[in-house]
């Protein structure tokens, strides 16, 4: 059996990316309540139409391997042309497949997503399935565990049982729509077991019922990591990102490159894989969460979630970038 650093676990999509001419759109000023609106009953023009393989867990597999980390990914997909097309391009990034499993008779998931003048509006469909958890999993040093749909807690009970049986391996979480929905509780045993969660200021604010936390993100970090995690790290969009390392009870924060955003899809999986391969790598918590700064700030220069990954001989260059444009870690 292959040895790998790292298993990714959740779900993939195709993803189709749709650019309407601005002139076919109305989007008012206030950023607070952005709508796109069109025409009811027209055909409306694109300019572009581009696919992407994307999901959280298809995001960070592709984003650690291009980062020179060994991984295979854990996949429950459709046995349909979707489901085939995902296989192939994880196949051609080199993400190792062998706890892929195709169901007969199902369709895997699939997105369309707007994008208007850099942000993005998606429509996503979750194809009803039932996750299969592998006869035998390898044990690895690190695992990435991510959003599942709606029936995703069979599943989860599972590799809550795993872990508790593998005590030694560290795990990554990143809780998606359908585990937030389902509350704290829910996801309680897997939190517990967690060495790294990493989630946005949003999703902070919602797992620790903390409430409006601007000025107290220090609080927030806090308050997520009495949920059992010893590494916190929150995302905050254009204010960058701060963390916390409880056993050494450091605090770290960092700002965000000054580039423009062409399409944010999957800026915060990039950040996630940038951030988890530095760890891996044996980087600490301060240069991890500067990849995924970079790693971020490269992928919203494209279409897609994958396509601006970084490939490990690039991180130093952008690295480079930050300290040339004052984006460094500091103490808070």
């Amino acid at each position: 059996m292959d040895s790998f650093d790292l298993l990714s676990i959740g779900d993939a999509t195709i993803d189709t990316f749709m650019t309407p001419l601005e002139s076919e759109t109305l989007c008012s000023i206030d950023k607070k309540e952005c709508l796109i609106a069109f025409n009811y009953g027209d055909k409306i023009p694109v300019k572009n139409l581009e696919f992407s393989i994307g999901g959280n867990a298809a995001n960070n597999a592709v984003g650690v391997r291009r980062l020179g980390v060994s991984d295979a990914i854990v996949l429950t997909l459709g046995d349909d042309n979707v489901g085939n097309l995902i296989v192939e391009r994880l196949k051609e990034e080199a993400v190792d497949l062998t706890y892929v499993i195709q169901q007969p008779a199902t369709s895997s998931n699939y997105s369309t997503v707007i994008n208007y003048s850099g942000e993005r509006t998606i429509f996503v469909y979750h194809a009803p399935r039932s996750y299969e958890f592998p006869v035998q999993l390898p044990i690895t040093p690190w695992v990435y565990l991510t959003s599942m749909g709606e029936s995703f807690r069979p599943f989860y009970n599972h590799i809550t049982d795993w872990l508790k049986k593998n005590p030694g391996i560290k795990v990554a979480f990143n809780p998606g729509s359908w585990q937030l929905k389902a509350g704290v509780d829910s996801i309680k045993d897997i939190l517990s077991l967690t060495y790294m969660i990493y989630v946005n200021r949003e999703e902070a604010e919602k797992l620790t019922a903390f409430g409006e936390s601007t000025g107290k993100e220090r609080d927030l970090l806090i308050a997520l990591s009495k949920l059992g995690p010893k590494v916190c790290v929150i995302t905050d969009g254009s204010a960058g990102a701060f963390a916390y390392d409880k056993i050494n009870g450091k605090f770290f924060k960092v700002g965000v490159l000054p580039v423009d955003a062409y399409e944010r899809t999957g800026a915060g999986d990039a950040f996630g894989s940038g951030c988890l391969s530095a760890l891996i790598h044996g980087k600490g918590l301060d240069e991890a969460i500067l990849w995924g700064t970079c790693n971020s700030a490269s992928v919203i220069g494209y279409t897609g979630s994958q396509k601006g990954l970084l490939k490990l001989p690039e991180m130093d260059e952008w690295l480079a970038r930050c300290k040339s444009s004052g984006v460094n870690v500091v103490n808070f």
